[in-house]
């Protein structure tokens, strides 16, 4: 069955558990949100509460796919950027697709559902995100329509002696 999108939910008590239900299981299973395993809710509290700031502040805003039983089971936050040369284009922040619906198709139907917000857009021309290396994050994006346009050699410590590239892609909307 699939995903339910809703971009702009309202932030309730049950969305932000939610969201850092998702993002804590995610980033536990090896997922390249931000952290790395072993980590727990009240790690990744903080990340959490930066982007609802944001989301307050009208610089970010939320796209969450809701599986058949009503759980959260995926994220997007796509940010706006506030120089004024790059105004034409959007970030794509935080990622993710739950643990146990992957395999499924839903990272696709969320990537798709997130450049449909961006064409929403008055202005935006593109999405910009970007992945670490070694898990093979830049074929998913590829594959989704995203082309490589830089990496930085080693430039995400995992771990002493675990460094990663950090990719650029970009998806053109026009």
């Amino acid at each position: 069955m699939p995903l339910t999108f809703t971009f702009d939910p309202a932030v309730t008590p049950a969305l932000r558990d939610g969201v850092l239900d998702l993002w804590t299981d995610v980033s536990n299973a090896g997922g390249a949100v931000g952290f790395v395993a072993p980590v727990d809710r009240e790690r990744i509290r903080p990340e959490l509460v930066k982007h609802l700031t944001a989301m307050a502040e009208g610089r970010h805003r939320l796209l969450v796919g809701h599986d058949e039983d009503g759980e959260v089971a995926a994220t997007a936050f796509l940010a706006f950027n506030t120089h004024r040369l790059m105004t034409h284009w959007v970030w794509l922040y935080t990622v993710m697709v739950h643990p146990r619906h992957q395999g499924k198709g839903y990272g696709r139907d969320l990537m798709a559902a997130a450049a449909d917000a961006a064409r929403g857009f008055d202005g935006i021309e593109a999405v910009r995100l970007s992945c670490r290396g070694g898990l093979g994050l830049e074929r998913f994006y590829a594959s989704c329509g995203y082309k490589e346009v830089g990496r930085v050699p080693a430039a995400i410590r995992v771990a002493p002696g675990d460094d990663r590239d950090d990719i650029t892609l970009l998806l053109p909307l026009v």
